[in-house]
C-alpha cells in the first residue's frame, strides 16, 4: 500500500488492486468508506474505498455492443448478472508512475490479448489517475488515451464510497434521471423532480436508489450533521452524469461522477449518452475535486 500525507489527512492507495483507494481520512474521520463487494469478482473480497472506472462506467448489457460496423462480446465480470460493469481497469494492476509525500500518479496500459479468446475490452488504451492530497481536500485527475490503431468509444468515472452515518444528507442538481428495468438497465428518461429530486439537500439513510442522472451540473454536496462535516464534490465538464447508489441495509452510499450514462454503448441514439469516440492518439481528460469543510 502507498500512503500519502498532508497534515492530518491520509490517503491509502493500492495500485495492484485496480488502482483502488484503500482509505481517505481526515484526522480520525473516514471520508471515503472502505467496502467489500463480493460481486466485484476481481476485487476478491478486498475492502476498497474508491476506484477508477475505465474505459466506461456502469453496465454494458450482456457484455455486448456494436461499434463501427463490428460486434463485440465481453465476459461478464459482476456476480449475479450477465452484464459487464465498470470497464476493466479495476480488474488489473496499475503501475506507480510518480510519487511524492502528497501526490501519486498511477497508470494502466491495456492491450487486448491476441493469443486467446477476446473476453475483455477489445481496444488498446492507456489510462492515468493522479491523486493530489491536501489537508482539507483531494483532487483526482483522470485521462484515457487511445493507443490502438483504430477509433474506440470511451468513458470515464470515479467510484467513491461514502459512510452512511450521522444522518448523512445529499444535494445536487440534474436535469433528468434514467429509471431501470428488471435487468438493472436504463428504461425511461424522466425529469429529476419530485422523489427523484435532490435540489434540496435531503437525508438518504433509508432510500434505495441505483440510477444514473443526466444533465448533472458538476456539483454535489454531502453533509454529516452529527459529525459537523461537509463535503463538496466539483467535477469538470467531462463528467455530466452522476450515478447514485444507496442500497438498503448497507452502511455506505456511492456518489459517482461519470462521463457516460449506463449501457451507453448500446444507446447510440441518445445524443448526450456521454461516450467519446477517440481516434488513435486522442485523449479524454476529466477532473474531480473533493473539499471538506465544517458545518
Amino acid at each position: 500500500m502507498i500512503e500519502l500525507k498532508a497534515g492530518a489527512a491520509r490517503l491509502g492507495l493500492i495500485p495492484e488492486l485496480g488502482g483502488a483507494v484503500a482509505f481517505w481520512k481526515s484526522g480520525k474521520v473516514c471520508v471515503f468508506d472502505a467496502v467489500s463487494d463480493p460481486n466485484l469478482l476481481a476485487q476478491k473480497g478486498h475492502r476498497v474505498a474508491a476506484y477508477p472506472l475505465v474505459p466506461f462506467s456502469n453496465r454494458v448489457a450482456d457484455g455486448q455492443f456494436r461499434f463501427d460496423g463490428a460486434e463485440y462480446r465481453m465476459k461478464p465480470n459482476f456476480g449475479g448478472e450477465p452484464h459487464v460493469i465498470h470497464g476493466n481497469g479495476w480488474e488489473h494492476p496499475w503501475e506507480l508512475e510518480l510519487l511524492s509525500d502528497d501526490s501519486a500518479t498511477l497508470q494502466l496500459e491495456w492491450h487486448p490479448p491476441y493469443d486467446r479468446p477476446m473476453d475483455e475490452w477489445p481496444f488498446a488504451y492507456r489510462a492515468q489517475v493522479r491523486f493530489d492530497l491536501r489537508e482539507e481536500s483531494l483532487a483526482v485527475g483522470m485521462v484515457i488515451e487511445n493507443i490502438d490503431q483504430r477509433p474506440q468509444p470511451v468513458g470515464l468515472g470515479f467510484h467513491p464510497y461514502f459512510p452512511r452515518r450521522s444522518g448523512v444528507k445529499l444535494g445536487f442538481s440534474a436535469d433528468t434521471v434514467w429509471t431501470n428495468d428488471e435487468r438493472h438497465l436504463p428504461a425511461l428518461r424522466v425529469p429529476a423532480t419530485g422523489e427523484w429530486s435532490f435540489e434540496r439537500m435531503r437525508a438518504v439513510e433509508g432510500e434505495a436508489i441505483d440510477n444514473c442522472y443526466a444533465g448533472w451540473d458538476g456539483a454535489a454536496f454531502l453533509r454529516w450533521p452529527e459529525d459537523g462535516l461537509a463535503l463538496t464534490v466539483s467535477a469538470s465538464p467531462a463528467f455530466r452524469h452522476l450515478v447514485l447508489f444507496t442500497p438498503r441495509e448497507k452502511d455506505f452510499i456511492a456518489v459517482e461522477p461519470v462521463s457516460n450514462m449506463n449501457d451507453a454503448l448500446n444507446h447510440a441514439g441518445v445524443t448526450d449518452r456521454g461516450m467519446t469516440i477517440l481516434a488513435p492518439a486522442e485523449r479524454l481528460e476529466g477532473h474531480i475535486h473533493f473539499a471538506l469543510t465544517a458545518c
